[in-house]
């Protein structure tokens, strides 16, 4: 089992000018520490108008500046939406190459469809297409990163002519592509998809240890990949998988305050029970009247990796002994100093045992899962793409409705050149006479 990192980047009022600035420094610092401590991924989430429970907003641009400052660690989009209102699937793939390029091939590629009223209202999805959205999406994403030229797209919700996206990944065909999975249902579907499922997991490796086989149960009988790279991976992630490391159980508990139960806390407030006035609703300073009403709503041991060595050891082997393949660990409301001593804490006494485990079991799994990749394969079903017109051709001026002209700007820059080369030519020419 891989273990890695999960921010969300929350961040409770009170605000002061400098607080999203520091803490995008100490997640970079964070990152750092673990790409020497040896954690396998760093993954990053996307939202969008969720104040106080997730500032991560551009993962690109985080996990960018982290990729010039590690070596090894990969990068994990977990997840970029998909719904082209929020990110074109021509952006997200240049986006996603770019960083791919600029990291030397460690991008890991999570998708989702968003889910949350803040985020679906606010760029104007309708619910009911989310799904059908994600999937044309999911698409023409993948297709523009691989074909030269991509030929074009006309589906229901996205409409797109021929066009070469640059730059193509590195990793070819495409970086691992994963999908988020809420419940068994979009666990299966990953599975028949053949990618990775992104599951949430809050009920404890027995419950996710029967996931896991259902995944791999489904993938065997039922992978028709559409995709150019399968991706038969299953990662846990979940509110109930906090890290916080230290000498002693007590003093991991002291150094994790009350922010352990937030991600969960968040998850009922924007997602199901919650009213929001943005810019007004204190989001955290309901989340501690919640705590007071019910103290185990804050995270100790047994609820996450929250502990000394051995109470973090044991509670990680748990997961492992799932079967699951990688297990993200959520960085939660928390102090600084005390995940800097967590990440050094787990390089040093913690993760190599998985590591050296994890090889072996990754070995064995390649071969174990050859003939199941050959069934998929057999069953694969491509996409109906287009055959590019190769007479095809784009330029000269952009025109509006009707063929009226509206982008005059060019022209104008270049009379001001034509301008400037005549004046120019005639200096010379007056200054040589």
């Amino acid at each position: 089992m891989k273990i890695s990192l999960f921010y969300e980047f929350a961040l409770p009022r009170p605000w002061t000018d400098d607080d999203e600035f520091q803490m995008f420094q100490d997640g970079l610092d964070e990152v750092e520490a673990a790409d020497k401590a040896g954690f396998s991924t760093v993954w990053l989430t996307e939202h969008h108008f969720l104040e106080e429970y997730c500032h991560a907003t551009a993962p690109e641009m985080f996990l960018a500046a982290a990729s010039q400052r590690t070596k090894n660690i990969r990068l994990g989009f977990g997840v970029m939406h998909l719904p082209p209102g929020i990110n074109h699937p021509a952006r997200a793939a240049e986006r996603v190459a770019t960083l791919d390029h600029l990291s030397g091939g460690r991008v890991e590629f999570g998708t989702g469809e968003s889910s949350s009223v803040a985020e679906l209202g606010g760029f104007d999805i309708d619910p009911a297409d989310k799904r059908a959205q994600w999937e044309e999406a999911l698409e023409v994403t993948v297709r523009a990163m691989t074909e030269t030229p991509f030929s074009g797209f006309k589906g229901e919700h996205i409409s797109m002519p021929p066009r070469n996206i640059i730059p193509k990944p590195r990793q070819t065909p495409h970086p691992p592509l994963w999908v988020a999975c809420t419940r068994p249902s979009s666990v299966q579907m990953a599975a028949q998809k053949g990618i990775g499922a992104l599951s949430f997991a809050y009920t404890g490796p027995e419950a996710l240890g029967e996931r896991v086989r259902g995944y791999y149960e489904e993938f065997e009988n039922a992978a028709a990949p559409s995709v150019p790279q399968m991706n038969p991976n299953i990662l846990a992630i979940g509110g109930d998988l906090s890290m916080m490391v230290a000498k002693t159980d007590d003093e991991a508990v002291k150094r994790l305050g009350l922010g352990g139960g937030f991600f969960s806390f968040g998850i009922m407030h924007y997602y199901m029970t919650g009213m929001h006035t943005p810019g007004r609703t204190g989001v955290w300073d309901s989340y501690l009247d919640a705590v007071k009403e019910d103290e185990t709503l804050a995270y100790g041991p047994g609820r996450g990796a929250i502990g000394g060595p051995e109470t973090v050891r044991e509670f990680l082997r748990g997961y492992e002994q799932s079967g699951v393949d990688e297990i993200i660990l959520l960085l939660n409301p928390r102090s600084h100093e005390g995940t800097m001593e967590s990440i050094e804490i787990m390089g040093s006494e913690i993760l190599p045992e998985f590591i050296e485990r994890d090889e072996v079991a990754r070995a064995e799994k390649a071969k174990r899962l050859e003939p199941v990749l050959e069934k998929a394969e057999a069953r694969r079903r491509p996409w109906a793409v287009p055959e590019f017109d190769e007479s095809y051709s784009i330029g000269g001026l952009p025109t509006g409705r009707g063929g009226k002209f509206t982008a005059s700007e060019i022209p104008e820059a270049m009379a001001e050149i034509n301008e400037g080369r005549v004046k120019a030519a005639q200096a010379l020419k007056d200054q040589q006479s």
